[in-house]
C-alpha cells in the first residue's frame, strides 16, 4: 500500500480508462494493472468492474475507498505544501469544480494575478453543473469550487465574489429590443423557457413576487441549449448575467423586479486548507473585493 497505487487508483477513477490512466501517469499499461492487482491481493477485494458497454465501474467497496484514499492524497499534497513553503519554493497543485460562465468571467481574473505570484502552482480543472461540483466538494474530488451561496449552505467554508444580476433575455430584434427595462407583466404572456435546477429558484421567486405564472413552453436543464432555443426565437428566458452576457445572438434587459444570486467560492474547510488553496482563495477575495 503505497502513495504511488492510490494516485493510480484515483487516476483510473477519474479518467475511467486503464490506457488512459497509464498514459497520463506516464506508466505501461501494464504497470497500472499490476499496481491496482497489488491493492486488490493485498486487501482481499475487487476494487474495480470491467463492463463491455459502461467501461470501467468501482464497485461498492471501491467507492467507499476512493474517499478515504482523496483524503490521504490530500494530506500528503498538504505535507509537501508546508514543505515546499518553509523552503521559500511554492509548489503544488491546486483541482477546482467549476461552471461554464464562471470558467469565461471569473476564473481568468484570479488566474492572472495568482500565478504572477505563485508561477509554480499548478492546477486542475473540472467544469460541471452545479450539482456536480457539490458532489465533488463533498467527495473530495476538487478542493475548491465555484458555486451559488445559498446552494452551499453551511457545509463548506464559502467567500463570496459577486452579486450577479437576474436579467431577461430574448431574441435580437424582438418586441423588448428597444426597452431598457422590462416589466415583468409583459413577460407572462410570451412563450418562456423555464430553467430546471441550476438558477430555477431565483426565476421563480421573481414571478411570485409579482404574483403572475409565466407561459412556460419549455423546461430544459442545460444552460447552452436554453439560450441556443432563445436564439432560435423559441422564446425568452430569465437568468444571470454573467452567462447570459457571454451569449451570442441574444439580447438582454434589466427587469423591473430586482433579484440576485451570489457566486462564491467554496472549499469543504479554509482552516484545513493546503497553503496554496488559501493562497488562492485570498487573491480570489482581493480581486473581487469591490464587486461583493
Amino acid at each position: 500500500m503505497t502513495i504511488a497505487r492510490f494516485e493510480v487508483f484515483t487516476k483510473i477513477v477519474e479518467l475511467g480508462n486503464f490506457t488512459k490512466a497509464s498514459e497520463n501517469l506516464n506508466m505501461t499499461q501494464s504497470a497500472v494493472s499490476h499496481a491496482i492487482s497489488s491493492l486488490e491481493s493485498e486487501w482481499g477485494t475487487t476494487l474495480f468492474i470491467r463492463d463491455r458497454k459502461k467501461g470501467i465501474l468501482l464497485t461498492e467497496v471501491g467507492q467507499k475507498i476512493l474517499i478515504h484514499i482523496r483524503e490521504i492524497l490530500n494530506r500528503t499534497e498538504k505535507i509537501n505544501q508546508e514543505l515546499a513553503l518553509a523552503s521559500k519554493l511554492e509548489v503544488g497543485t491546486i483541482r477546482i469544480g467549476t461552471f461554464a460562465s464562471a470558467s469565461a468571467c471569473l476564473l481568468p481574473k484570479i488566474l492572472s494575478k495568482f500565478q504572477k505570484k505563485y508561477p509554480k502552482i499548478e492546477f486542475r480543472f473540472y467544469e460541471g453543473t452545479y450539482e456536480e461540483i457539490m458532489e465533488w466538494l463533498d467527495t473530495g474530488a476538487i478542493e475548491i469550487g465555484f458555486v451559488v451561496q445559498q446552494d452551499a449552505h453551511t457545509k463548506f467554508s464559502t467567500i463570496p465574489l459577486i452579486k450577479d444580476k437576474m436579467v431577461i433575455a430574448f431574441p435580437v430584434q424582438h418586441k423588448f429590443h428597444k426597452e431598457k427595462i422590462i416589466s415583468i407583466q409583459d413577460v407572462k404572456d410570451e412563450p418562456f423557457i423555464m430553467p430546471k435546477g441550476m438558477y430555477q429558484s431565483h426565476v421563480e421567486e421573481i414571478f411570485q413576487q409579482a404574483q403572475i405564472k409565466p407561459t412556460i413552453r419549455f423546461e430544459v436543464h442545460d444552460c447552452n441549449t436554453i439560450a441556443n432555443m432563445v436564439q432560435e426565437g423559441l422564446g425568452v428566458t430569465i437568468g444571470p448575467k454573467l452567462f447570459l452576457k457571454t451569449q451570442q445572438n441574444i439580447q438582454i434587459a434589466n427587469l423591473n423586479l430586482s433579484n440576485w444570486r451570489t457566486v462564491a467560492l467554496a472549499c469543504p474547510s479554509i482552516s484545513d486548507a493546503s497553503p496554496a488553496v488559501k493562497a488562492f482563495l485570498t487573491e480570489a477575495k482581493s480581486v473581487f473585493a469591490t464587486d461583493r
